[in-house]
């Protein structure tokens, strides 16, 4: 496997249902090994992904497609 991480934007500090759902949903996203959220960054997210099945846009817009307003600011 190999590992990428990227660290994703997120245009607004989210609740903890939101935050909940989102980790919830992207970590059972395709190629993505695992997604975090700090507590006092509630708006950056790190997501842990294997290189060889996914990619950083996908990811990306997986979020978009969740109603997140969204850019990837790091690599």
């Amino acid at each position: 496997m190999h590992h990428g991480d990227i660290l994703i934007h997120i245009d607004r500090t989210l609740s903890d249902d939101e935050i909940n759902d989102l980790l919830r949903e992207t970590s059972h996203d395709h190629g993505v090994v695992d997604a975090c959220i700090g507590e006092k960054t509630r708006h950056l997210m790190v997501v842990d992904y294997n290189a060889l099945e996914t990619k950083p846009s996908i990811i990306l817009h997986a979020i978009r497609q969740r109603g997140h307003s969204a850019e990837m600011i790091g690599l």
